[in-house]
């Protein structure tokens, strides 16, 4: 059982590849959204009420907190229930919650419509790497993720450069309105070129229905063994995670994205208030994000040609251990153009490594337990996300130095690298404890 497209890529996939980066842009934007005003929100309370740095990081966690459960309520239905559906639901459920951010008046009522923002990105998030690991060319499948997922950065640029063209004559409130427009613009284009993926009506017994979808788009198919070997896995969704098979590997997966997100989110969130606190101007720190996640784009691209050679583990430890040093050297005190360079390196190790770590979990489990372990590993590693913020803005209301912000996330990093090298590989046969995985069981996975 195969498809007319096994090497290349059919243009249903481009239209999936396209769509996916464009949802997941938004995912970005509204990461770096929040960071590029949250100067404006502190400084000035006549917007959401007087904010303290702690409230202020709170409010940063509490989308995060909203991804977190997003995320794991997806996994838990979307082995059952389909990808395509469920990427609908989720553009315009986080699309609505940006709207409705930008019409808040208090700071309760921004934090609960941050957090429902939040559940519609989570549920994207773990969507999205399902749909696209079981639609793109095995050979490209690292490449594919990445460009996708680089619409995380892409969509930090793009909050980035709007606050410094915009933020002084549209407000922040016009910056939010902004990340609602996929609900009337990807939605509508969404519903009418998404497809269902082929080999998820496969493993749930609709043969006939994947066969067809699979030779109208091009989409390409497992064989029937490899099929017959998911279906025969016996348990689906997060009950398959339990299992001896998956056990281990999605706790220390799930460790991964707990540590990159944390990175992450509390780099992207702090960055600009940090370069403020140390006598940049408001346009000279919102630079540091474009850098930082121009950076990552570019970086990502690079390093997912090279998983697709060898593997993403080894890439991944790679460019864990290349943010540890750049967090270091910010400390250094280096010339502006020597840092700006370091910021882009960060960026390829904490937006970038998340960006590879979708892509390693993505690609790692069967097609039954594939979102629920996508779902996993981005609604655990949220919580790393939520911790992030929070131990910048608790080491920031302390009056402690910038640079001991910057050793605590470097020495988070190391941690990473070293979670990263343990991670068993995925044989036909089972779990073996051999670092260096090969990246062509990922596409097998049979028992």
């Amino acid at each position: 059982m195969t498809s007319p497209t096994t090497t290349g890529a059919s243009r249903s996939v481009y239209w999936i590849v396209a769509l996916a980066t464009t949802a997941i842009l938004f995912d970005g934007y509204d990461l770096v959204v929040f960071g590029a005003v949250l100067p404006v929100l502190m400084d000035d309370p006549t917007q959401l009420g007087p904010l303290t740095a702690g409230q202020a990081g709170l409010l940063g966690s509490y989308a995060l907190i909203g991804v977190m459960v997003g995320a794991l309520a997806n996994g838990a239905v979307g082995d059952r229930l389909g990808r395509r559906r469920l990427m609908l639901v989720n553009i315009a459920w986080f699309s609505t919650g940006m709207g409705l951010a930008a019409m808040a008046t208090s700071y309760e009522m921004f934090a609960v419509l941050r957090l429902f923002t939040g559940i519609g990105i989570g549920g994207l998030l773990a969507t999205t790497a399902t749909l696209v690991a079981e639609c793109v060319p095995a050979q490209k499948k690292n490449l594919f993720n990445a460009i996708v997922y680089s619409g995380v950065p892409a969509g930090g640029i793009l909050a980035a450069v709007l606050a410094m063209a915009l933020r002084e004559s549209i407000g922040w409130r016009g910056l939010f309105w902004i990340g609602a427009l996929p609900l009337v613009t990807l939605l509508p284009l969404a519903w009418a070129k998404l497809p269902e993926s082929p080999r998820w009506l496969a493993a749930h017994g609709r043969v006939d229905q994947a066969r067809e979808l699979s030779a109208r788009t091009g989409i390409a198919l497992p064989s029937a063994a490899q099929l017959d070997g998911e279906r025969t896995a016996g348990r689906v969704g997060f009950a398959a995670l339990a299992t001896r098979r998956y056990a281990l590997p999605t706790a220390l997966l799930g460790t991964m994205s707990f540590i990159g997100l944390m990175l992450t989110y509390g780099l992207t969130t702090w960055l600009p208030k940090i370069m403020a606190d140390a006598g940049y101007d408001a346009q000279g720190s919102l630079l540091f994000l474009v850098v930082l996640n121009g950076g990552a784009v570019l970086g990502t691209l690079i390093a997912s040609r090279r998983a697709d050679a060898v593997g993403p583990q080894s890439v991944v430890a790679t460019t864990f251990g290349l943010a540890a040093v750049a967090l270091l050297l910010f400390t250094f005190g280096f010339p502006l153009p020597v840092l700006l360079a370091l910021v882009a390196v960060a960026g390829t190790g904490t937006i970038g490594t998340q960006v590879l770590i979708y892509g390693f979990v993505s690609n790692y489990y069967a097609t039954t337990a594939r979102a629920a372990g996508v779902a996993w590993c981005a609604g655990f590693g949220r919580l790393g996300g939520i911790f992030g913020p929070i131990i910048g803005g608790a080491i920031i209301g302390a009056g402690l130095s910038n640079s001991v912000t910057f050793y605590i996330f470097a020495g988070v990093a190391l941690v990473g690298a070293a979670v990263t090298v343990t991670v068993p590989r995925q044989t036909p046969v089972g779990i073996v404890a051999v670092p260096e995985p090969d990246t062509d069981t990922y596409a097998t996975m049979t028992p």
